[in-house]
């Protein structure tokens, strides 16, 4: 595996400048026509790969076929950014304002180009690796379209797998976990509508503002009073916004939230308990209320058989003390979930070392862990297509 880093590391320059452009020029999810045509365009240039882009909307398949292996490997990066206003001072900082990749998903398509190059000119391997790069991981929308796009009618593989960096968990080294290991997340949108006015004279109006703060403190009791503590589940109201001036009472107020829950009958729960709460404290207070529920989310589950294959793979390249199985779990979600649900696979974590946490402004991805992460999926694709 030294020989493969080494390598790799022979390419770094352009590795850099892979990533310091994707980084500089983030587009948010479902709109990253100039990300997917630079990825495009990219993989074109290492002149091997059956490139077919638009799958989903934005995504790719690069499809690589060596030898008379009839076995085939999927292998997944993302590369969507967020609507958050970068913090730091770095020369490759986000050209966008208001929108940033400080998630890593520019981190993530990189490390597959890279190890697209490498397999590309080495090929050692025998049977059939396919790239997906996908769009709008964070809106839960990318994978889902590209399967109904027919991603794995159109290029089945006998196995799918993907790599998140994690901050905190130590540098360049791999985690694995089997079963649950990333929540079902569901995004929604609650517009409270009551009656605008002046704010001198709020017996004439009906103030969605006060109707949405109580809602915000009731809606701590959804988890913490109905979900067992032996369960994890968190509801987040990220955005409350109504209202522009000091002086005037607010017409509708919309608030964004995010529920996670890590089984079935804990999201069936808590859904049903949010949607009767949000009706009945709109009521009271007499405005309405118009819930408007986006892609929803699923638990992410890896294949013990795939996960235990991919660790053991993992160590031999890296050596055992690289290599953590019993890894950790979060209540954060990945839409890799609805790839797992129809193919096989696994999703590890590679630490990106003691940096601030993911969709914090400063966070930063720890471009040192570029030619580890490439370096895996190369000893993936070797080790699997043997």
């Amino acid at each position: 595996m030294d020989a493969i880093i080494k390598q790799l590391e022979q390419n770094k320059d352009q590795i850099h400048a892979w990533f310091e452009h994707m980084h500089s020029h983030p587009e948010l999810s479902m709109q990253e026509a100039n990300t997917a045509r630079y990825i495009e365009d990219t993989l074109r240039s290492f002149g091997e790969y059956d490139v077919q882009a638009g799958i989903g909307k934005y995504g790719i398949v690069a499809t690589l076929k060596v030898g008379d292996g009839d076995q085939a490997i999927g292998i997944r990066a993302d590369f969507d950014a967020l609507p958050i206003q970068e913090s730091n001072k770095l020369h490759y900082c986000s050209k966008t304002s208001g929108v940033s990749h400080l998630c890593g998903h520019d981190g993530h398509a990189t490390m597959l180009l890279a190890a697209a190059k490498y397999l590309a000119q080495t090929k050692n391997f025998n049977g059939t690796l396919r790239l997906f790069f996908q769009p709008a991981e964070e809106t839960m929308q990318g994978a889902p379209a590209m399967i109904a796009d027919g991603l794995f009618e159109r290029f089945p593989v006998d196995a799918v797998f993907a790599m998140h960096n994690m901050p905190g968990l130590e540098q360049g080294k791999l985690y694995f976990t089997e079963g649950n290991v990333m929540s079902a997340v569901d995004n929604w949108e609650v517009v409270l509508t009551g009656k605008g006015g002046h704010g001198a004279f709020p017996e004439l109006a009906i103030d969605p503002v006060v109707a949405g703060s109580s809602l915000v403190m009731a809606i701590q009791s959804v988890v913490a009073r109905n979900v067992s503590p032996a369960h994890s589940a968190v509801v987040t109201i990220g955005a409350f916004q109504a209202g522009e001036a000091g002086n005037v009472i607010a017409h509708s107020a919309t608030l964004r939230m995010s529920i996670r829950t890590t089984t079935d009958e804990d999201r069936t729960l808590v859904l049903t308990n949010l949607r009767r709460l949000i009706q009945q404290q709109a009521e009271s207070f007499g405005c309405t209320a118009e819930i408007r529920e986006g892609q929803p989310g699923a638990v992410l589950v890896n294949d013990p058989q795939e996960t235990r294959k991919a660790a053991q793979i993992a160590r031999e390249a890296f050596g055992e003390e690289n290599v953590f199985e019993d890894g950790p779990t979060y209540l954060a979600s990945e839409d890799f979930a609805f790839m797992l649900q129809k193919c096989k696979g696994t999703y590890c974590f590679l630490g990106n070392g003691d940096s601030k946490f993911v969709h914090h402004p400063e966070y930063v991805f720890n471009r040192d862990i570029l030619p580890v992460g490439a370096a895996y999926w190369v000893a993936l694709t070797e080790g699997y297509l043997r």
